[in-house]
């Protein structure tokens, strides 16, 4: 069982250096197998759903890409996100598997090991409403339900909106939760895995808008028609 660092080691392995987290213990799980576990689960959710739209003849291909991030997000946001909204005041000294992966996520941005204000805030919100209208939407779009593309804007307004919060607020501190310019942890852990929730949720945005502006026009259209036709 690994037990808390010693003090002529370095404490941890967060940024800045000089952070105090009494509490931490060393993941006693490595990196690979974490990151493993994780694009494995989210692979295999994308690939069910893929899978599952295929038997909907109405949803074309980019469509069904669209699907499968959402069943990806409700995963992501529920359990993982959703783990951290829960034992964020003990995942430092936590060796549960997924209070490691947020150990491990920490050396890319270490606010999530010491319970920060808005981290806590944005996960908990994003856990309770971004990840059930994920699998909601999921469920909407094979459903063909009339409120289906309400949902896919909702959601990708909020996770836009919240992304752009996570970076900009890091970048007033000047990213000192990170070691900056560093492949992995910074441009990896911290870049990349959520500029992913910054791409996917803007083009999700203008694809919901333009399909809610032609129903709009739509039923614009067909108010003239009957107007018209009561005149004559």
């Amino acid at each position: 069982m690994a037990s808390p660092v010693s003090s002529s080691s370095p404490p941890h392995p967060f940024w800045p250096r000089d952070l105090l987290i009494p509490s931490y213990i060393e993941n006693d799980r490595s990196m690979s197998e974490i990151l493993v576990f994780l694009f494995s689960v989210s692979g295999l959710f994308l690939i069910v759903t893929w899978l599952i739209t295929g038997c909907n003849r109405a949803l074309g291909t980019w469509r069904r890409l669209a699907v499968c991030w959402f069943a990806v997000c409700g995963f992501i946001h529920c359990v993982i996100e959703g783990w951290f909204s829960l034992y964020y005041d003990v995942i430092p000294g936590d060796q549960s598997f997924l209070s490691q992966l947020w150990k491990e996520y920490a050396k890319g941005d270490s606010r999530y090991v010491i319970a920060d204000a808005f981290t806590t805030c944005m996960e908990s919100i994003t856990a309770l409403f971004w990840g059930p209208l994920s699998f909601w939407t999921v469920y909407a779009f094979l459903r063909n339900r009339s409120y289906r593309f309400v949902l896919q804007l909702v959601i990708s307004v909020g996770q836009l909106y919240g992304v752009l919060l996570y970076f900009w607020i890091e970048h007033r501190d000047g990213y000192i939760h990170s070691e900056y310019g560093h492949p992995l942890y910074f441009y990896f852990y911290f870049v990349f895995m959520n500029m992913l929730w910054v791409i996917i949720p803007a083009l999700l945005v203008v694809d919901g808008c333009s399909h809610i502006s032609m129903a709009q026009a739509h039923v614009d259209n067909a108010a003239k028609v009957t107007q018209k036709s009561k005149r004559n």
